[in-house]
């Protein structure tokens, strides 16, 4: 069993239905009932005129009519079966959409066609000339590749995500007692205990029993940093194991892991329809209602001035046209463009309802740490505020404190002493102080590295030059600051370019932190946010969104997922950035898989243009139905003007061409 079937078996099922006309449907093995129902429907391509027409590259022998017949059966009730079931569940729940309106059509083309088969082949009813054969094929066919692309354009963003399953190992060193097993990935419960040796990958979701090291977690969450853990810190399948050795509790299995999460919002995704989509299941449900009245009308006036086979024949060409080929492709084939884009710019769009939505936004709220920054903590400053101390001797001082710690800003300043060239000193008896920094004996005086709070705490006077908007730990030699170390963290290089670009859309900006307000005003000030929030706790963010939303704005919340999935959740549009954690996939309704800001843009841009084709599509689909049913029924008939049915069938065809066309010229 490979790693994708490992991340999919738990779904699997889900992948052979779909909603459609608010109903669920068992879609079976969809590729194979449209490409079977092609194979039956060529011979009636070929042998059967099109609204009582012979097509260029038809022709018939004797017998053909039969052979004609045979196949049509076979395709209305194979082919067509799946829009019956449809139909049936809609009319029980009193609510006919997109189904019945297909049902109506096909099984109004299929009987009245037998009828015309008897009457004309085996009656010699030379009265009755024309039947819907050709008519009822297409449709079937056309019908079973809307769904058929629908399909697939749900699928397409899970096929760009399934590489993430090859993050995991197909086997795992499962340990029982003393002894460790080779296993398959499958195997391993929730509760079993497994090692993690230098340099593999986390087989599973786990927390830590024994062991310290540095994760990398960039692949599965977007965190360009590596980070440091230790007993009982919970741990990412998929994430890459430093230099030792960890053993890992598992805490979830294969089927309901961080990546197998990633995948189920994508199944999720099927079952989600957009106010869009509803409509176009009301237009159908209204061209029903219109194609049954006017085709009752249509029957009794025509049955009245002439005959009841002319009566008969205008009742089913008023039926069948209204039947909506166009309109059943219109917004499948809008989709699977659009989940084709957003699949190929790193967008994960799990609920689709944002489509409608993201035109009116005027608000963007973005989280700082992990979205406009990246997290990547880095040492800006390290200077000393003494005479006896040189900054080259401070650097020292604190590198040999700091040598021994996994800690992220340790690993920043072990790092900067790497780039300095600057050899750390032994140092003894190093401790922890909890909520304060670390502390230690080097070159036999004790130094103590402490955060500003700890040092206000100990009432030791601050210099005035250390007011900087940066992390700033303070090296302290009895009771004096000696020097200082100040980390920060860096800009993402696209993040200036995302605020440009929102406020050239008129939509403003605001960023969010819990961090302070000197750190806030000087990162806003640098990518040019004029507002912005500070030292926020998690409820708070989603307190700001509140007061946008009851100002009647629609808000975007853009945040890594960690803190912010309140706030991700309430906003109108919550995106979460490289898809962090489960909270933020639970919350967002859109993930930027490769944790880029400026693809906040793009999706924007795509959401845009997604919606304004759907609207065209659906006015093309439904703007045919709406001119030829009148036509068709005959309303004009006073005028000299009555729709000859193979004119209706190139209209059929040509409002169809038009419709995918435009579907294919959708842009990011």
């Amino acid at each position: 069993m490979n790693n994708q079937e490992h991340m999919s078996m738990n779904s699997s099922s889900q992948h052979h239905s779909m909603m459609h006309g608010g109903q669920m449907m068992d879609m079976g093995n969809l590729k194979q009932k449209f490409w079977t129902s092609l194979i039956l429907a060529v011979p009636i391509l070929f042998l059967a005129p099109a609204m009582g027409k012979s097509l260029p590259f038809q022709f018939q022998f004797p017998g053909s009519e039969i052979v004609v017949v045979i196949f049509a059966t076979a395709l209305f009730f194979y082919g067509g079966a799946i829009f019956l079931k449809g139909a049936v569940a809609e009319l029980k729940n009193h609510h006919p959409e997109m189904m019945t309106l297909i049902s109506l059509g096909i099984t109004t083309a299929y009987v009245y066609s037998i009828y015309a088969f008897i009457q004309r082949d085996v009656l010699h009813n030379t009265n009755i000339e024309m039947d819907f054969f050709w008519e009822l094929a297409t449709l079937i066919l056309i019908m079973l590749l809307g769904h058929w692309l629908e399909m697939k354009s749900l699928m397409s963003a899970q096929n760009s995500l399934t590489d993430l399953a090859s993050l995991l190992p197909d086997k795992v060193h499962l340990q029982k007692g003393e002894k460790i097993q080779e296993v398959d990935l499958n195997k391993v419960k929730i509760g079993d205990r497994f090692v993690v040796r230098a340099g593999e990958a986390v087989p599973l979701d786990g927390t830590i029993i024994s062991g310290s090291s540095t994760l990398n977690e960039s692949l599965v969450t977007g965190e360009s940093r590596t980070v440091a853990k230790t007993v009982a810190d919970a741990v990412i399948g998929g994430a890459i194991n430093g230099d030792q050795t960890l053993v890992v509790q598992a805490t979830q299995s294969v089927k309901s892991g961080f990546l197998a999460n990633i995948l189920h919002l994508v199944h999720n995704a099927q079952s989600q329809k957009s106010r869009l989509e509803t409509l176009a299941d009301r237009v159908s449900g209204w061209l029903f209602y219109a194609a049954v009245v006017i085709g009752i009308i249509t029957f009794i006036v025509w049955t009245s001035l002439i005959d009841l086979t002319t009566g008969l024949q205008r009742l089913v060409t008023v039926l069948v046209i209204a039947c909506p080929h166009a309109l059943g492709l219109a917004i499948p084939l809008v989709n699977t463009r659009s989940m084709s884009l957003s699949s190929q710019n790193g967008l994960l769009i799990r609920n689709r309802k944002v489509i409608d939505i993201s035109p009116k936004i005027d608000y963007v709220l973005l989280d700082k740490t992990g979205t406009l920054t990246a997290g990547n903590f880095q040492v800006q400053q390290c200077r000393s505020l003494v005479k006896d101390l040189s900054d080259q001797d401070v650097r020292q001082i604190i590198g040999s404190l700091e040598q021994d710690s996994n800690h992220p800003i340790a690993q920043s300043v072990q790092q900067y002493l790497q780039d300095q060239k600057i050899t750390p000193l032994p140092a003894k008896q190093v401790t922890t102080i909890t909520g304060q920094g670390i502390k230690g004996i080097v070159k036999d005086e004790e130094y103590q590295l402490l955060n500003r709070q700890a040092v206000a705490a100990k009432d030791i006077k601050l210099p005035d030059p250390l007011t900087m908007p940066l992390t700033t730990s303070y090296l302290v030699k009895n009771q004096q600051v000696c020097g200082y170390l100040s980390v920060g963290d860096q800009l993402k290089p696209t993040a200036q370019q995302l605020i440009t670009q929102l406020k050239q859309q008129n939509i403003t900006p605001i960023m969010l932190t819990g961090d302070n307000q000197a750190v806030a005003a000087e990162v806003a000030s640098q990518l040019g946010i004029d507002d912005f929030k500070a030292q926020l706790l998690p409820q708070d963010k989603q307190t700001e969104i509140l007061k946008l939303q009851a100002q009647g704005h629609k808000v975007m919340m853009v945040g890594d997922g960690i803190n912010d999935a309140p706030s991700l959740a309430q906003a109108d549009i919550g995106v979460a950035i490289g898809a962090g954690t489960d909270i933020a996939m639970d919350a967002a309704d859109v993930i930027l898989v490769d944790s880029e800001p400026l693809d906040i843009i793009k999706f924007l841009h795509l959401a845009k243009n997604t919606h304004r084709k759907t609207i065209q599509n659906l006015w093309w689909g439904a703007g045919y139905n709406i001119v030829a049913l009148p036509l068709a029924s005959g309303l004009f008939a006073f005028a000299g003007i009555i729709l000859n049915p193979a004119v209706g069938a190139i209209l059929m065809t040509l409002s169809t061409i038009i419709v995918a066309v435009n579907a294919s010229l959708l842009k990011i």
